[in-house]
């Protein structure tokens, strides 16, 4: 590549022995304003605005079709999902991609190339690529080292493709299960989301692909599970349940990137909140890497929340706020940010603050480096034996056992009859940020490109299978319940698969976008299962879905239930595997299932206000619980004792231990759960919450013994000058097998001051085998 005349002089930028600041200030200096608001922004090319499916508003937001030659004149911050947005073959997308970034680089004065992101919170978004379960199945496995296996895989594709950075994982804690894209979080759990959520932008950065954690913050607790509703929220809520798996991932995850939520806080769009994102994001936590928006997050200031008046205004708050990078496009960071610039609006030092964080990540990528070359090193395949056989293992765990009366797992020479809507749909097995279901569905003219067995074509491999459909998933017809009926009348067993079909933007029945007005099972589903259930025959209740529903008394009298949170292209065959007893299930619910549509929204982090009590007819205390699930096999716990000397000092570790003996004929896999009882603090307290838990695989008649090592550090919360404490006084730790299943309560005094405890405060629990 050739540089123009007037760069030959400008080259310690693309010196390696120089520091990164040397670099980045030798080039912000021969920068022009339109050049340095260029490296702004992204670009979505071939993004289709009449769709509006891909970004929400995007009919509104995409504006004119993009002239590539035109567009970066300037040079390029950002490519936006050049893979993500239409079905694209692998090796044809990289060849396409590395022209691309040759364009970009001669086309610019300085030959800078773009950096490139792509969605990849289910597997990388992109044609013929491996589809992992969604995140509440992570959650489900309570095992976050497999969860950074699959991360450290993602990344490994994405980096083949030429993309350098990932727009995933989802920190965002659930707070009502009624919020579309319920799906895309890990759990209801901060600790559970933190562990889980850490692991996976550890396994993400280790493949050196930049992690963008999302949404920052709060984007959960919007009302009523609305999506991009305003959020009522206290500052306690936001800093003990929203912000500490965010303080996770930075700190032991290691996580370059992080994108602001599309929420208004108390009135205060997240965009514009410099609080946030610069005093506690940078100033408190020390974060260093770049901060990007939501898609059109910042014209949504103008156009959504009403904070600015035009579009340079809205760049001025958000570059004020600690946004640096503008995505999709460049509607705001452009011309309107160019031109509030040279009007004395906004201050160029900021557009430099901004710009100064986007080329020092460039250049930690190697982007800026004398000898980067775009093009593909390797065969590019995203889908692949190793992607398969992880997406297998990990749908496994994250099944939940959630009732079983013994009719699990199924006879060998049970008549099987499947009934259900998503028993033989492969979509079934896939949430909104799956390439099929996010983009292929609106490519009828593409093949799927991955191989998905339907929950029925893998109980048909290894059972006599009798099929119908009964019902859709929202189509009111229920004209084939009768056929469902009789297949079921003339079976042993009848396994019901029901639950959600998921979409973007009222498409589906969740994903973003699709959020429900109650925990009702959608459309006609509960008429179907109503049905077989009287027919005498056993039935076995498979879900699976985007959200846990209310099964109340359809759970009492079927046989057994079994969840499962989208579970990915092998999901049918996990589901299929445990139903027939191949596999043993040991997935926990991350998300509890309520027993009323209309009881909920709630989650287990409640104060004993909270419960249930004879001053309120309507009683929140969920079906299932948060942490529960079922074996084959049986489980004994014994001798649980404190293993610490001593008080528990307010700044020193706390101890304890149990052991646990499979007493069942069968292998399986214990979740032993710890759980923290407060009962005096001074602000109100959950009556429980997880600070720690261990998976122990156990053959039969093996035994285990499992120590927690507490540090003080975890029970902190905010007081009520909300600072973070650690308050000393009475604790108990519960080891038990769910929030709402103790096995064990052990009381400890802890002694000492008071202890204010901030960002470098310990996160998680040791545990020991």
């Amino acid at each position: 590549m050739t540089l123009h005349a007037d760069a030959a002089t400008q080259e310690i930028w693309r010196d390696t022995s120089a520091t990164v600041t040397e670099r980045v200030d030798g080039l912000i200096a021969a920068l022009t304003l339109e050049e340095k608001a260029a490296q702004l922004v992204g670009l979505w090319v071939g993004a289709n605005a009449e769709t509006g499916d891909v970004a929400p508003q995007q009919s509104e937001m995409a504006g004119d079709p993009v002239v590539w030659a035109q567009a970066i004149r300037h040079g390029l911050g950002q490519l936006t999902r050049p893979f993500g947005t239409v079905p694209v073959d692998p090796e044809g997308g990289a060849r396409a991609l590395a022209a691309s970034q040759r364009d970009i680089m001669a086309t610019s004065r300085f030959g800078i190339p773009a950096q490139v992101h792509e969605e990849c919170l289910a597997g990388f978004a992109a044609w013929r690529a491996t589809a992992y379960p969604v995140p509440p199945s992570w959650g489900a496995t309570f095992d976050p080292d497999l969860v950074a296996q699959m991360a450290a895989t993602i990344g490994a594709t994405m980096r083949s493709a030429g993309i350098h950075q990932g727009l995933a994982p989802v920190l965002d804690v659930t707070r009502d299960y009624r919020w579309g894209r319920t799906e895309e979080t890990i759990a209801e759990d901060p600790y559970l989301v933190a562990a889980v959520g850490a692991a996976y932008v550890h396994g993400l950065e280790s493949s050196g692909v930049v992690a963008t954690l999302k949404h920052f913050p709060g984007y959960s607790a919007s009302r009523a599970g609305r999506n991009l509703a305003p959020v009522s929220m206290g500052p306690r809520e936001l800093a003990d349940v929203i912000l500490p798996p965010f303080e996770a991932a930075l700190r032991h995850g290691g996580a370059r990137s992080v994108m602001h939520s599309y929420t208004e806080i108390d009135g205060v769009p997240s965009a514009a909140d410099e609080g946030l994102l610069t005093d506690l994001l940078r100033q408190q936590w020390g974060f260093d890497g770049t901060v990007v928006a939501d898609y059109f997050g910042v014209r949504f200031l103008q156009a959504l929340h009403g904070v600015a008046g035009n579009l340079g205004e809205a760049a001025g708050l958000a570059l004020t706020a600690g946004v640096d990078v503008e995505l999709p496009s460049g509607d705001a960071y452009l011309q309107p940010l160019v031109d509030a610039v040279r009007g004395g609006n906004v201050p160029e030092s900021l557009l430099d603050r901004a710009l100064g964080r986007v080329l020092a990540q460039k250049i930690e990528l190697g982007l800026l480096d004398p000898d980067y070359a775009p093009e593909p090193t390797g065969r590019v395949v995203l889908d692949d034996a190793e992607g398969r056989d992880l997406a297998l293992r990990l749908a496994r765990e994250a099944v939940v056992l959630v009732a079983n009366d013994g009719v699990l797992p199924l006879a060998a020479d049970a008549g099987v009859a499947v009934v259900g809507p998503l028993a033989d749909d492969p979509y079934a097995m896939l949430g909104c940020y799956s390439f099929p279901a996010h983009v292929g569905v609106r490519h009828p003219d593409h093949e799927i490109g991955i191989d998905i067995p339907t929950v029925r074509a893998a109980l048909a491999a290894r059972a006599d299978v009798q099929y119908s459909r009964g019902v859709d998933v929202t189509d009111p017809d229920t004209t084939g319940i009768a056929t469902a009926v009789a297949a079921a009348e003339a079976a042993g067993v009848c396994v019901a698969v029901v639950g959600d079909r998921s979409g973007l933007f009222g498409r589906g029945t969740s994903g973003e976008g699709c959020d429900a007005p109650d925990l009702a099972l959608p459309g006609k589903q509960r008429d179907l299962v109503e049905a077989v259930l009287a027919t005498g025959t056993p039935v076995v209740i498979v879900v699976l879905s985007g959200r846990p529903y209310a099964l109340g008394d359809l759970a009492d009298r079927a046989s057994a239930v079994v969840q499962a949170f989208f579970p990915g292209q092998c999901g049918g065959e996990a589901i299929a595997e445990i139903l027939t007893g191949e596999t043993e299930p040991s997935g926990r619910l991350p998300l509890g299932i309520p027993r009323d549509p209309g009881s909920q929204p709630g989650t287990y982090l409640t104060a004993k206000l909270g419960q249930a009590s004879g001053v309120s007819n309507l009683d929140p205390t969920p079906a299932f619980a948060f942490g529960h699930g079922l074996s084959y096999t049986s489980f004994a716990w014994s001798d649980a004792r404190v293993v610490s000397d001593g008080d528990w000092a307010s700044d020193g570790v706390a101890s304890v231990a149990v052991t646990v003996r499979n007493t069942g004929d069968r292998p399986g896999t214990e979740i032993v759960q710890l759980y923290l009882h407060d009962p005096v603090a001074q602000v109100t307290r959950p009556v429980v919450r997880l600070i720690g838990f261990a998976r122990v695989p156990l053959e039969p008649g093996e035994s285990a013994s499992v120590r927690f090592d507490v540090p003080a550090d975890v029970t902190s919360f905010t007081g009520r000058d909300l600072q973070r404490i650690v308050e000393p006084g009475r604790m108990q730790l519960r080891l038990a097998r769910s929030a709402a299943d103790t096995e064990a309560a052990l009381d400890l005094d802890m002694v000492g001051p008071t202890r204010a405890v901030g960002y470098d405060r310990a996160l998680f629990t040791t545990v020991r085998r």
